[in-house]
């Protein structure tokens, strides 16, 4: 499984860095957000752009998601 670090991306980086991962990678992937809530934000709001789902990937881990097919 592909995996993305978006620690020390900036926020305005982040939505075209996430976007072109998602459409470039086969799914599932793994995109580690960080604890950022504004970065959790753009991150969803792209994978919902795309009809995609995601969760957490450990529930002791919220900063670490994983991207499915709908």
């Amino acid at each position: 499984m592909k995996v993305l670090d978006l620690h020390g991306t900036t926020h305005d980086d982040a939505d075209r860095l996430v976007e072109n991962f998602i459409l470039l990678h086969p799914l599932p992937v793994e995109i580690i957000t960080g604890k950022s809530m504004r970065m959790k934000d753009i991150v969803g709001g792209i994978i919902k752009k795309y009809n995609m789902t995601y969760e957490q990937k450990f529930y002791w881990n919220p900063g670490s998601i994983i991207v499915r097919e709908k």
